[in-house]
C-alpha cells in the first residue's frame, strides 16, 4: 500500500510568527486536540481534507541546487492578483512575476524566511480564459 502525506514541514527562524503567516495564507485551523500555545516547540495547524498534486521537477537552469519543497497555491473565492496583494500585506514578497498579458501565468513569492511558493490563477480565472 502506498504512503500518504501526513504533514508538510516548513523550517523557520521564528516558528510562531511564520506559523501565523501560513495560517492566514492558507486558512489553516487549530487542532482542537493539540492547540498552539506560546512557547510550544513547534506550531501545528490542520487543513481541511483535500487532494494535493505532487510535482517533481528539475531545478531552474543556473540556480544553485538545494533540496526543497515548493508549494503551488490556487486562490479560492478571489483572483490571483488580489491574492498576491493580500499576501504582500501579510509580509510575503514577489520573487518572480510570471503573469502574462493574456491573463495566464503565476507569481513566485516568498515568506519572511525565504520559503518560496507560487500563486496561480483561480479555477474561475482558468475557466473564463479557456486555458
Amino acid at each position: 500500500m502506498p504512503s500518504k502525506i501526513d504533514a508538510i514541514n516548513i523550517t523557520a527562524r521564528d516558528h510562531e510568527s511564520l506559523g501565523a503567516f501560513w495560517q492566514s495564507l492558507l486558512g489553516l485551523q487549530e487542532d482542537p486536540n493539540d492547540p498552539n500555545n506560546p512557547g510550544d516547540p513547534v506550531t501545528v495547524y490542520l487543513t481541511e481534507p483535500l487532494a494535493i498534486r505532487v510535482y517533481i521537477q528539475p531545478v531552474d537552469e543556473g540556480k544553485e541546487f538545494s533540496p526543497r519543497i515548493h508549494l503551488d497555491l490556487t486562490p479560492v473565492d478571489t483572483t490571483r492578483d488580489a491574492e498576491v496583494a493580500r499576501l504582500e500585506e501579510l509580509g510575503a514578497t514577489i520573487v518572480a512575476d510570471r503573469r502574462r498579458e493574456n491573463g495566464t501565468g503565476y507569481v513566485t513569492m516568498s515568506d519572511v524566511d525565504g520559503n518560496e511558493f507560487c500563486v496561480q490563477r483561480s479555477a474561475e480565472e482558468v475557466a473564463a480564459n479557456g486555458h
